[in-house]
C-alpha cells in the first residue's frame, strides 16, 4: 500500500521575508494583505502583514473553532438569555429559544451573528471574559504573535486586534476542523431549533467568494466603522491550497481573485513517488525484506528547474526488523535545494534466524572493534 507524505513545514526553501513580499507583484487596495500557503509555510505575497489592526467579525473564526471543539465533546443546547444580546449583525435568536453549539456555529459562520458569538462564549466558559482568555490562550498555541481578543465578535475595542499574517495562520488551523472546513464552504446552511421545535432558518453565507472563485473553499467577512472591510479567505486548485488575508479593503473581492489567481500561476503541488524496492537483510529467516513505496508531496514553483531524486540506503540491515521502520531516506532536489523528504520504511518484519545469531554477533562485534 502506498503511503503518503505530507512534508508541510520541512519544506523551508521557498518561504520568504514576510516584512514587504513584492507588494508591487500584485496591486491591492487593502491597507494590509497577505498570500499564504498553509502547505508549506510560504507567505507569496504580502504588504505590512505583521501590522495590528482591527480585524472586525474575521473574529469569528477563532470563535468558532473553539466552539466546534467544545461541541464535538458535548454538542449541548444554548437558551438564549438578555446578557447574549448583541448589536449588529445577528442570527435573530430571541430570549428563550434553544440551539445547539453546532448551530451557533453556522450562525457565525454564515450570517456573522454577534448574538450567536455571545450565546456560544457564554455556553462555553460562562462569560464573555473567560470566553476571550480561552481565545488568546488558543492564538498563543497557533504562533499568532501579534494578536489579542476582547470580544467573541469582532465588534470593535482598542485591545482587540490582530494582523493580517497572524490571520493567515488561525485560517489554517481552523481549516484542520473538518466541521470547520465543511460548514465555511457551504453556501447556505439550514438551522433547526431546539425550542421552538417547528422553526427553521436557512442562512445565507456572505462570503460571496464561494460563488464568485470556483477554487475557493471558504472564509470569513467582516466590517466596521474603524476596521473597514476585512477578509480572510481560502482556496483550493490539484492539491494546493492558498489563504487570502486583506485588511481595511475596500475591494477585497477583486483582491483576493487576483491574489489567487498569481498564487495558482506561480506554484503547484507536485507529488513524486519511489517504487517498492528490496534491501538485503543479515541474520534474518530471509535475506531481503521489502521497502515501503513512497508518495511525496511538496509545493513547487511552476517554473522550476530538473527534479533530481536521492535515495539513500544502506547496503544492508541486520535482523530483527520491524515492519514500519525506518531503513533509510529519499530526497528531492530542485536547484540545488531541498524540496521534499521521506523516509523510507521496511514493508514486513524480518525475525532473527537463531541458527546465524551467533555469527551475525560476532561480525558486528569485530566492526565495533575495528571502528
Amino acid at each position: 500500500m502506498k503511503r503518503f507524505v505530507s512534508v508541510g513545514l520541512i519544506i523551508l526553501f521557498l518561504c520568504l521575508s514576510v516584512a514587504s513580499v513584492h507588494a508591487e507583484v500584485i496591486s491591492t487596495s487593502a491597507e494590509a494583505f497577505v498570500l499564504y500557503c498553509p502547505d508549506n509555510g510560504e507567505l507569496l505575497l504580502s504588504d505590512n502583514a505583521d501590522q495590528e489592526m482591527p480585524i472586525a467579525s474575521t473574529t469569528k473564526i477563532m470563535t468558532t473553532l473553539i466552539t466546534l471543539e467544545e461541541a464535538a465533546k458535548d454538542n449541548r443546547v444554548v437558551e438564549f438569555t438578555d446578557d447574549m444580546i448583541a448589536e449588529g449583525s445577528s442570527m435573530y435568536l430571541k430570549r428563550g429559544e434553544k440551539v445547539t453549539l453546532y448551530d451557533l456555529a453556522v450562525g457565525m459562520m454564515m450570517q456573522s451573528g454577534n448574538d450567536a458569538a455571545n450565546a456560544a462564549a457564554i455556553a462555553v466558559a460562562g462569560s464573555i471574559e473567560d470566553f476571550a482568555a480561552l481565545m488568546n490562550e488558543k492564538a498563543q498555541a497557533i504562533g499568532m504573535t501579534h494578536t489579542h481578543f476582547v470580544t467573541p465578535s469582532g465588534l470593535d475595542d482598542e485591545a482587540h486586534y490582530s494582523t493580517a499574517f497572524d490571520m493567515a495562520l488561525l485560517m489554517a488551523c481552523a481549516l484542520e476542523n473538518e466541521d470547520f472546513a465543511h460548514i465555511t464552504s457551504q453556501t447556505s446552511m439550514e438551522v433547526r431549533f431546539v425550542y421552538p421545535a417547528d422553526k427553521f432558518i436557512t442562512y445565507p453565507n456572505h462570503n460571496k467568494l464561494l460563488r464568485l472563485y470556483d477554487d475557493c473553499i471558504g472564509g470569513k467577512t467582516g466590517y466596521t466603522d474603524l476596521a473597514g472591510r476585512t477578509l480572510v479567505t481560502a482556496s483550493k486548485r490539484d492539491g494546493l491550497t492558498l489563504i487570502a488575508v486583506s485588511l481595511n479593503d475596500h475591494d477585497d473581492w477583486d483582491d483576493h481573485i487576483a491574489l489567487y489567481d498569481y498564487g495558482f500561476e506561480n506554484r503547484q503541488m507536485k507529488t513524486f513517488q519511489i517504487d517498492e524496492r528490496q534491501l538485503d537483510v543479515v541474520g534474518g529467516v530471509k535475506d531481503s525484506v521489502m521497502l515501503q513505496p513512497v508518495d511525496v508531496s511538496a509545493v513547487v514553483p511552476s517554473n522550476g528547474g530538473e527534479i533530481k531524486e536521492q535515495v539513500i540506503l544502506p547496503p544492508f540491515v541486520y535482523a530483527p526488523v520491524k515492519a514500519g521502520e525506518s531503513t533509510g531516506t529519499v530526497k528531492f532536489i530542485m536547484d540545488g535545494k531541498l524540496i521534499a523528504q521521506a523516509p523510507i520504511k521496511a514493508a514486513q518484519s524480518v525475525a532473527y534466524d537463531n541458527r546465524k545469531r551467533n555469527i551475525i554477533e560476532y561480525i558486528k562485534d569485530l566492526l565495533n572493534w575495528h571502528s
